[in-house]
């Protein structure tokens, strides 16, 4: 017997919510990739670490918010809790050396492949990783074809990002690739959930389940990186060099500067011309007094 599927239980409310989450990982993450670039006197390691795990985080917060709205109405639903955090765990990995790879090589052809590859198929392993964590009274089973476009399109996201992280500097630009990289990587988990069917057990068959449900579970562990990605939006906003972004902490830099040429330029042809205009006639005095004093 199949089992029936409902994906929104709760409405928009978790999709929604979700998209949040994923734009916000993405949109820290590209801003502290961009930091390490603008500014070669940081520390580099550390910047990209923070933002491997802003998107880490952003995608795995993304996912099982969505998945608090998945319910199979013959069965309830259980999550494995090891199988959870061990997914978050590769999600920040993963996305760290793509991040790390884009960070120290750039966006060449070779370097922004290899990443985005690496990324995306690590996004996808953390997708199916937190599916494994599901259990319910029957047998999830997945389209091929489905779940090959699901990748496709956690790669083409990951690579996206991971070019947008070197190449866009402004904090508008920025933004707008972030809310791109939110449709992406929901479009990914959504393309996903449409591949699972579950075939339920016999009603004789009684099962058991060592897990915990979807509230007691997720809610509470959604709490850490929520915090984590709360903390790390406050150390962005209170970096100026990453609200501005390249072209703006340039601009504003060569603002400043011109006022300063201003105040001392006129200064310098006074000089100048001051030098040259008492100079010959102090040397046609030296040359006065030297004459007197031989005759």
């Amino acid at each position: 017997m199949q089992g029936t599927i409902d994906g929104f239980s709760y409405g928009f409310v978790t999709p929604v919510a979700a998209y949040i989450m994923a734009c916000l990982g993405s949109a820290l993450g590209l801003r502290c990739v961009v930091r390490s670039l603008l500014n070669q006197g940081s520390w580099k390691p550390g910047w990209l670490a923070l933002g491997a795990a802003a998107i880490g985080c952003g995608i795995w917060t993304m996912h099982f918010i969505a998945m608090i709205g998945f319910q199979v109405e013959e069965s309830a639903v259980r999550y494995d809790v090891g199988l959870t955090v061990t997914s978050l765990a590769v999600a920040i990995v993963v996305v760290g050396i793509g991040v790390f790879v884009v960070g120290y090589r750039g966006a060449t052809p070779v370097a922004l492949s290899a990443a985005g590859i690496v990324t995306g198929l690590g996004v996808a392993a953390m997708h199916y990783l937190g599916m494994a964590a599901l259990q319910v009274n029957g047998a999830i089973r997945y389209d091929t074809a489905t779940v090959a476009l699901s990748v496709v399109i956690a790669v083409v996201a990951a690579t996206a990002a991971l070019w947008a992280a070197v190449s866009i500097r402004g904090f508008l630009t920025s933004l707008g690739a972030s809310l791109v990289m939110g449709v992406a990587v929901s479009g990914m988990h959504y393309t996903g959930m449409a591949a699972v069917s579950v075939h339920l057990h016999d009603a004789s068959t009684t099962t058991t389940w060592s897990g915990t449900s979807p509230t007691s579970l997720l809610l509470p562990m959604l709490i850490g990186p929520t915090l984590f990605l709360l903390l790390a939006a406050v150390v962005v906003m209170f970096d100026p060099l990453l609200v501005l972004g390249d072209s703006e902490w340039g601009a504003k830099g060569s603002r400043r500067r011109p006022a300063r040429q201003t105040e001392r330029t006129p200064l310098i042809p006074k000089q100048s011309a001051q030098q040259d205009m008492w100079q010959p006639s102090t040397s046609r005095q030296r040359t006065a007094t030297r004459t007197d004093l031989r005759l």
